[in-house]
C-alpha cells in the first residue's frame, strides 16, 4: 500500500524530456506483422514422385506461438525506449532568489593594514582582520549576488572573479594576509581591474567597494583616472577608509600618536562622489559594522520572479532493468544451445 500510495504522489510530476521516442514502442509489432517471415534455405534431395505420395496438401508454415522468450524481448524493447524517452520528475516549482547585482570587493593588503589600532571584544587587532570580521559577514548576505574580490597593495590582483559562490569568496579572504601584493597602494590600478571585470558584465547595479587605509602610492594609474573609466562604464564605487584616529595602545600608554595620518580622504570622497556612490569612514569595528548594514539598504538584496522547477532523472532505473534482463536472456539463449545435441 505504501509504495502504491508514493507512486501516485510521483506520478502527477512525472515527464519526458523526448516524448516522440515513445512513439517507436510498436515498432517491433509492426516489423513482426507486416513483414513476412524468412524461410531457411536448406539443400535436398530431388524426388521425382514426390507429388504421387499420399501426403497432406502443402500449407504456410504457421507462425510460432508467442514463447516466454519472445515476451521478455518485449518486456527489454519497451524499457529501452522508455529511458531513451528521458522520464523525470518535476518537483513543486521554487522561486529564485535573484537580483543582478555584481559586487566587487578591493581590499587593501599593503603593510599598514597590519596596524593593531582596531578593538574588538576589549581586544586590539589590526585593520585587515577588523575588515575580515565584518566584511565576511557583508559577503554571506549578499545570497542571490554575484560577488568578486580584488586584493591590492603594490599590485592589484583578482582573487575571486565574480560568483555566486559567495563560501569561497569568504574563505579566500580569510585566507589573505598583509603584505602579499606588496607593501605599497595601488588604488587606481585595483579601480581600473574591478572596470574590467564589471564591464562584461549586462548593465544595471555594478558595485565596486573599495577598503583602503592609506593614499595611492604605487601603480601605472592614478585613482581619478580610473574613476573616470569607472563612471564612463556605469561602475558605482563605494569607499570606505579605515583606521582609528589614534592608536590603541594596551595601558598605561593609553591612546597616542595619530594613527590615519596617510589616509587621503579628499581622494576617496571624490572618487565615491564621481560615480554616484558614498564615502564612509570607519574608524572601529562598530563604524564598519554599520557602514555594511547602510551598504545592505542601499544595494537591498531583491528576490525576481524566476521559478524554478527541480527536476529528478529517472533513465537509468529503466535502463538498468533493461541490461539485466538482456542478461538473463543471453543466459538462457546459451543454456538452450548447450542442451542441443
Amino acid at each position: 500500500m505504501t509504495f502504491i500510495t508514493v507512486l501516485a504522489s510521483w506520478l502527477p510530476g512525472l515527464s519526458f524530456h523526448r516524448p516522440w521516442c515513445l512513439l517507436l514502442l510498436p515498432l517491433p509489432w509492426l516489423v513482426y506483422r507486416l513483414i513476412p517471415m524468412a524461410r531457411p534455405v536448406q539443400q535436398a534431395i530431388l524426388v521425382p514422385f514426390y507429388a504421387d505420395l499420399p501426403l497432406e496438401s502443402t500449407r504456410a508454415a504457421p507462425r510460432p506461438a508467442v514463447s516466454g522468450r519472445w515476451l521478455l524481448t518485449t518486456v527489454i524493447w519497451l524499457l529501452l525506449m522508455t529511458a531513451a524517452a528521458a522520464p523525470c520528475h518535476l518537483g513543486p516549482p521554487a522561486q529564485l532568489p535573484m537580483t543582478g547585482r555584481d559586487t566587487l570587493l578591493a581590499v587593501d593588503l599593503s603593510d599598514s593594514m597590519a596596524t593593531e589600532d582596531m578593538l574588538f571584544q576589549g581586544r586590539r587587532i589590526n585593520r585587515l582582520e577588523t575588515i575580515k570580521r565584518v566584511a565576511s559577514r557583508f559577503i554571506d548576505n549578499r545570497k542571490g549576488d554575484r560577488v568578486g574580490l580584488i586584493l591590492f597593495g603594490t599590485q592589484a590582483y583578482l582573487q575571486t572573479p565574480l560568483t555566486l559562490d559567495t563560501a569561497t569568496v569568504h574563505t579566500l579572504l580569510d585566507e589573505a594576509s598583509v603584505g602579499i601584493a606588496g607593501p605599497q597602494t595601488a588604488i587606481g590600478d585595483a579601480i581600473g581591474l574591478a572596470v574590467r571585470q564589471l564591464r562584461k558584465r549586462p548593465a544595471g547595479h555594478r558595485v565596486l567597494i573599495l577598503l583602503t587605509d592609506g593614499a595611492n602610492t604605487a601603480g601605472n594609474l592614478s585613482p581619478l583616472q580610473a574613476t573616470e573609466l569607472a563612471a564612463s562604464a556605469g561602475v558605482t564605487i563605494y569607499t570606505l577608509g579605515v583606521g582609528a584616529d589614534t592608536q590603541a595602545l594596551p595601558p598605561p600608554a593609553g591612546y597616542r600618536g595619530q594613527s590615519s595620518a596617510d589616509l587621503d580622504e579628499d581622494t576617496l570622497i571624490r572618487i565615491a562622489a564621481l560615480t554616484g556612490g558614498r564615502y564612509f569612514r570607519a574608524r572601529s569595528t562598530r563604524d564598519l559594522t554599520e557602514i555594511y548594514q547602510t551598504l545592505d539598504t542601499m544595494e537591498p538584496i531583491e528576490l525576481g520572479k524566476d521559478m524554478l522547477r527541480p527536476s529528478q532523472q529517472l533513465f537509468h532505473w529503466p535502463l538498468a532493468l533493461a541490461f539485466f534482463l538482456s542478461g538473463l536472456l543471453a543466459l538462457h539463449c546459451m543454456a538452450v544451445q548447450a542442451m542441443r545435441p
